[in-house]
């Protein structure tokens, strides 16, 4: 395609739209894995997190929702290379978590809902004095969505960075019909704390699209 056929920002943009809804409706994100082990994300947003991780040096990875633990395991391998860090994994079932997952010493998972107050206990408890990456990925109803970020970000300091995933369903763009759900739970919480995350969108625009649009977040 010559360069002159992109000169539409517009054409552009819904060529990343079809290409998402493809991706998500293809449900190809469903056979994805990480050293055999299923990894439910779009592998684009997957390297993007890597990046971000190498930058920011956590201390603590947080993920809400662990599923069988493919992106666990992938953070603790990119953990591992880089020698620093452990995951927290939260989720109200671990019975399908991969026993590979389940072992690895930089990973501890917790059975239980991560809008719990002992969830945030958990995590200033482990934190040490590097930052916290958090991914925010379990139920995806509205108001789970917003507890889950009620929870966590008191305990967040400046610097710190939040993704919510899987503000793309309701129709933005795809599972139109879905219902309230992150998307609509991240806008309510930043109407009413507008001062709390300033919004990544370099990161988030890198590869044109991504399953958690506006949910790229680093704490004030």
């Amino acid at each position: 395609m010559a360069l002159g056929d992109w000169a539409s920002v517009t054409s552009v943009e819904l060529m990343f739209d079809e290409y998402h809804k493809w991706y998500y409706e293809s449900e190809v994100w469903k056979t994805t894995s990480w050293l055999g082990v299923p990894c439910l994300k779009s592998v684009q947003d997957m390297w993007n997190y890597q990046e971000i991780v190498y930058e920011l040096q956590p201390s603590i990875i947080v993920e809400f929702g662990v599923y069988r633990g493919g992106s666990a395991l992938y953070f603790a391998s990119i953990l591992d290379q880089m020698g620093v860090g452990r995951i927290l994994g939260f989720d109200i079932d671990l019975s399908v978590v991969h026993q590979i997952a389940k072992d690895h010493p930089r990973i501890s998972l917790f059975e239980c809902s991560s809008s719990e107050p002992m969830v945030a206990q958990r995590i200033e408890s482990a934190r040490t004095d590097g930052p916290i990456f958090a991914v925010l990925d379990s139920d995806h109803s509205r108001a789970h969505v917003l507890a889950e970020l009620e929870t966590i970000t008191p305990i967040l300091r400046s610097g710190d960075y939040v993704i919510v995933e899987d503000t793309n369903i309701n129709g933005h763009p795809v599972r139109p019909g879905w219902g309230p759900g992150p998307y609509e739970a991240l806008h309510e919480f930043l109407d009413a704390h507008p001062t709390a995350y300033t919004q990544d969108k370099d990161r988030e625009l890198k590869f044109g699209w991504t399953h958690a649009p506006e949910g790229f977040l680093i704490r004030n």
